[in-house]
């Protein structure tokens, strides 16, 4: 929700707004009369909207914040200024991206006008100031600010660093002022309109005034045309907040907000002039000084507001300058570059993997650790790899990305011991094998294994790793950076505990060091559940943290990178809908955040990248907040110092090869010099643009474990997880339910595999005490008309994403109440952009799966497929990263490969892991050395069939019928292979034939002789094979008879299912019954 301040930037004066964030008006806006105690406006960067229009795709006009006071659409009512919803923005930042800015209009229907040229117009003099105006009068440091567009924030950052600022309009002769420092401020338009600034900043520069001068964005422009240099107009303007830019004087990165389509051309400055900042992806200048004088300038806003707040230093710097006085320049000032990177001089590297699967340590392992060998062999270095899971498509034996050596042994100090000892490997790699991989290397180096074959551990250091397991270690990390952390005891008895919990009150919140997916962790509501989780946690851990429990607060992660020389990004950032209490693997995510303010927002990515260069972090980790859901008040939870599942679903949200870019920091390459893969030619050194969101629904399999509760909490259940791409929040949420279970059609009441609910359901009870199926029962409240408000006391969701659940389940309502002769074309476009399926909506119109879709075929409602680029389509990319959205009116992609299609695994499950992964990559590299091309069709962020570069087109898509036909048509496929999925896409073979679709391999009649039992059993009595008696049937009654017949025990075996799902052993005819209805209801 950075609208409100980009709304009222001033350089957007004359503009209409594109906003590439597919969602916009969540958290409505604050009260924008409200000041500071300056009188400046609290929450605005002027006194009210600039901008001439508003294009975005999906408006919320429901909104949740807890500083909001009206909603966007009210706010824009008020300024008269129009805007529209549902437009294709990302077919409109294609289309300014290729023809560069353009002009626009806004005309409603029987009001026609005229095309309006802002560029003719002076924006500057319309925007700035009319009178002289004095802000912190009184402080010691008297400042001149230039007003050609200036954001409130540079008066508060000036301030706040004690500057008494005297704003002036953009003509005033400011030559002849006394004052300490002259600010020459941003602005809009064309800078040689400013012509009058351009001649008062000339006779400064001519007079050679001492006093230090800071140009800022249109600043830049103006000082730099004034030094005598010469202006541009950019082909590709660079507007957004993550331009990533380069100090010429210490080499530092910075993450930068800009709007502008000017550019100074560096090639034309005069002697003593030199290029201060250049911008990382195009090489377009981005800020100048002058080598002797103090004068500098930055072409972005160091204000940011909104954006990162990377370059905030510079106001310090400027301060210092009119400290410091004559004979200072700007590269005396600007803080000291940490260490310079220097490539790590290795030539064979040990890389740990993560052994056997386990919960909270899966298939994710296997990504990261193929990422890592890819990118090591790209530099030419020898890797020995130690993974005993032979499942595993890292341990393949031969290919261009493998390792030079496997060994297939335990991943402990005595086995990992013996592999050094007979390879002598010079590098080591424990961020890519989890917490197995990490806890081996923690013990190893304290052991002095390490020091004494003198290997180098790469990336984080062995010391920062401990400083964030050890609990205690890392609350005094976090104590020295005066961070905010939840008052806690790091304990190592049972005892220690209890007094810990009294001192701080319970309920307390217990975590274990060194443990996985929040093993041996717990809410301890009083002393009794403390001394039975504490009593379990010590016996796998000999230290636990006590500390204040945050359970209800939203819980807010970062992914950052870090390289050797201190440049620092936060690739991605994602926020649980399941509050704290909730571990975040068994927690519904999405990405980006949708419920936090810029404010909200930067504030925490400040704190992560603090932390992350505090604790000395070389490579990739994650970072984890607890946000309080009514104020700015927050704590850090925790930071693993490794790859892990989140580290896996953010590359494949964002596009960002996390695993791949932290291997090649690792070596010592700074992250500027990685190329952006995406693009082949930006750098690495960036934020991404998500133009869609991602959310992220766990797996999980507790009814195959008898008596097992379906509550989940702080220690993870889940095996497996999904991950659904849209361009609205609902559409994204809907594709992941169905992504998780095939049996369910979206977000309904109804719970998976066909289970029904109790007769008697204590629905607050279902919705306060987080489980399995909650989110089912937050649909069944809803379709009860529970109202949100009620719900969200009781879950703790934040009432913008019940909102938007309610919103699915009015149109289901809607859809009901017609037919398919009666529902307007509007209707059923609308259900199809919120993610209804055809099946999904053929229900409600009682039609079927496949009348649904000729339906709708006959209305011209189809899918579009866009790209996953990382830069919200800024840059021309070459990817071949996907995804089917019926939010757009274009293709992104030209449909002319007619590849093979391969059908993925779709989420791990019990009896369904990473085997089905190593069969589905094997498949494609061998498809595409025989020089066939491939499509790939998954939605399990875990995989390393999901890496991008594995195939050539990658659909992060539906395993359903309906979405595969759309993929197979598409693309001219010219055949299917679903024999490397597993279960789900095998169930599919039988509909996908009947459908026209040309299965390879194994003929789907006699794949459905195999799976169906009656078909199979008459196939063995053909060739005359022996069976134990047996007898298909479809009442109790027969069941009964057939059991009575031959005798207890009999085996109940459901058809098309998994790994034995729903399989029982009865012993009496009351067991018959009851596993008999499992049994149904599974094979249905």
């Amino acid at each position: 929700s950075r609208y409100t301040e980009a709304l009222t930037d001033p350089s957007y004066k004359g503009q209409i707004l594109t906003l590439a964030n597919p969602i916009v008006g969540n958290g409505g806006v604050p009260d924008t009369a409200a000041l500071d105690e300056m009188g400046l406006r609290r929450f605005l960067e002027s006194d009210g909207i600039k901008v001439s229009g508003l294009l975005v795709l999906d408006y919320s006009n429901e909104y949740s914040h807890w500083q909001a006071a009206r909603s966007l659409g009210e706010w824009l009512q008020e300024e008269k200024v129009p805007a529209l919803c549902g437009i294709d923005t990302r077919t409109l930042s294609k289309l300014i991206r290729d023809k560069g800015t353009i002009l626009g209009k806004i005309e409603f229907e029987g009001q026609p006008m005229e095309f309006a040229d802002p560029n003719k117009q002076n924006l500057i003099a319309e925007v700035s100031t009319k009178e002289v105006k004095v802000y912190g009068r009184g402080n010691p440091i008297k400042v001149v600010a230039v007003d050609c567009g200036l954001k409130h924030n540079v008066i508060r950052l000036l301030v706040k660093r004690g500057a008494e600022v005297h704003l002036v309009p953009w003509d005033h002769d400011f030559t002849s002022m006394d004052y300490d420092g002259l600010i020459i401020s941003g602005g809009p338009g064309d800078p040689m309109k400013a012509q009058k600034v351009i001649q008062n900043v000339r006779k400064v520069l001519e007079s050679n005034r001492p006093e230090p001068l800071f140009g800022i964005s249109m600043g830049n422009l103006i000082t730099g045309i004034a030094a005598g240099a010469t202006s541009y107009k950019m082909q590709m303007a660079n507007r957004g907040q993550n331009q990533p830019v380069l100090n010429a004087v210490n080499g530092q990165a910075v993450i930068t907000a800009q709007n502008h389509g000017y550019a100074i051309d560096s090639s034309t400055l005069p002697p003593g002039w030199r290029p201060l900042f250049v911008n990382a992806n195009d090489q377009t200048n981005e800020g100048i000084m002058h080598e002797t004088r103090p004068i500098f300038t930055a072409q972005f806003y160091p204000d940011a507001n909104p954006g990162p707040r990377d370059t905030e230093f510079l106001f310090d710097s400027f301060i210092s300058l009119v400290k410091r006085g004559k004979g200072t320049t700007i590269s005396s000032v600007l803080p000291k570059a940490g260490v310079t990177a220097s490539r790590v001089k290795v030539s064979k590297v040990l890389i740990l993997g993560s052994g056997g699967l386990s919960i909270g340590q899966a298939g994710e392992f296997d990504y990261s650790g193929s990422q890592a060998v890819k990118a090591m062999k790209e530099e030419n270095v020898k890797i020995v790899l130690m993974n005993p899971n032979i499942a595993s498509v890292q341990t393949n034996e031969t290919g261009l990305k493998q390792a030079d050596a496997v060994y297939f042994l335990p991943i402990t100090p005595q086995f990992v011991t013996e592999v050094i000892r007979a390879e002598r490997p010079d590098g080591l790699i424990l961020g890519m094998g989890g917490q197995t991989a990490l806890n081996c290397g923690v013990e190893l180096f304290k052991q002095g294994v390490l020091q004494e074959y003198g290997v180098k551990v790469l990336g984080t250091s062995v010391e920062s790793i401990m400083a964030t397991e050890d609990r205690k270690l890392f609350s005094d990390k976090l104590i020295e950076l005066n961070e905010k952390i939840a008052p806690s005891f790091a304990v190592e008895s049972i005892e220690d505990a209890l007094k810990a919990a009294e001192k701080i009150s319970y309920p307390v919140m217990i975590r274990s060091a060194y443990a996985l997916g929040g093993l041996g962790s717990g809410i301890c509501p009083d002393k009794e559940s403390l001394l039975d989780l504490g009593t379990k946690a010590f016996a796998m851990t000999n230290q636990i943290l006590v500390e204040k429990s945050v359970a209800g607060w939203k819980e807010i992660e970062y992914e950052v990178v870090r390289d050797a020389a201190d440049n620092c990004i936060a690739v991605c950032n994602m926020e649980n809908i399941d509050a704290m209490g909730v571990h975040t693997g068994d927690s519904v995510v999405v990405a980006p955040s949708q419920t936090l303010t810029n404010e909200e927002f930067q504030m925490l990515r400040d704190r992560a990248i603090k932390v992350v260069r505090h604790l000395g972090i070389v490579g990739e980790c994650n970072i984890q907040f607890a946000l309080h859901p009514t104020s700015l008040e927050y704590y850090i939870i925790e930071v693993n110092a490794r790859l892990s599942r989140s580290s896996a679903l953010a590359s494949k949200a964002t596009g960002y090869p996390l695993a791949f870019i932290a291997a090649k920091i690792a070596l010592g390459i700074p992250l500027p010099e990685i190329k952006n893969v995406m693009t082949g030619k930006t750098s690495a050194c960036f934020e991404p643009s998500l133009d869609y969101v991602v959310t992220k629904i766990p797996r999980w399999d507790l009814d195959r474990f008898q008596h097992m509760s379906n509550r989940i909490g702080s220690s993870m259940k889940s095996v497996g997880e999904v991950m659904a791409v849209g361009r609205t929040f609902e559409e994204s949420f809907q594709k992941a339910l169905r992504m998780c279970h095939p049996s369910v059609d979206g977000f309904t009441s109804h719970l998976p595999m066909n289970k029904g609910w109790p007769a008697i359901v204590d629905l607050q009870k279902e919705l306060s005490e987080p489980s399995s199926t909650r989110i089912y029962a937050i649909a069944k409240a809803l379709v009860n008309e529970v109202p949100v408000d009620v719900i969200h006391k009781l879950t703790a969701i934040d009432k913008w994403f019940l909102y938007k659940m309610r919103g699915i389940v009015n149109m289901e309502k809607i859809l009901k109440e017609v037919n398919s002769e009666t529902v307007p074309e509007e209707t059923l476009r609308r259900a199809k952009q919120i993610g209804f399926s055809d099946k999904q909506i053929g229900k409600c119109l009682r039609l079927t799966e496949v009348q649904c879709s000729q339906l709708r075929l006959r209305k011209n409602i189809v899918p579009w497929v866009k790209q996953i680029d990382t830069l919200a389509a800024e840059y021309p990319a070459v990817t071949n990263y996907l995804y089917v959205t019926y939010n757009g009116q274009e293709h992104d992609v030209k449909f002319d490969d007619c590849g093979v299609m391969v059908l993925g695994c779709g989420p791990y499950h019990i009896g369904s892991s990473v085997e089905f992964d190593w069969c589905a990559v094997s498949s494609i590299r061998t498809l595409r050395q025989l020089g066939n091309k491939t499509v790939v069709v998954n939605c399990n962020p875990e995989t390393v069939s999901t890496d991008f570069d594995e195939c050539d087109r990658l659909y992060f898509e539906e395993l359903s019928l309906e979405r595969i036909l759309d993929i197979y048509q598409y693309e001219g496929c010219s055949g299917c292979i679903i024999s490397v999925g597993g279960q789900i896409p095998n169930n599919l073979a039988v509909p996908l034939h009947q459908s026209g679709v040309r299965i390879l391999g194994t003929n789907p009649l006699q794949i459905d002789q195999a799976e169906d039992r009656s078909v199979f059993s008459a196939v063995l009595d053909e060739l005359r094979m022996a069976q134990a008696p047996w007898k298909a049937v479809s009442t109790l009654r027969d069941a009964v008879e057939f059991a009575s017949s031959v005798g207890y025990p009999c085996l109940l075996r459901p058809s098309y299912v998994l790994s034995g799902s729903a399989m029982n052993v009865v012993f009496t005819e009351d067991e018959m019954k009851k596993f008999l209805a499992e049994a149904t209801r599974v094979s249905q």
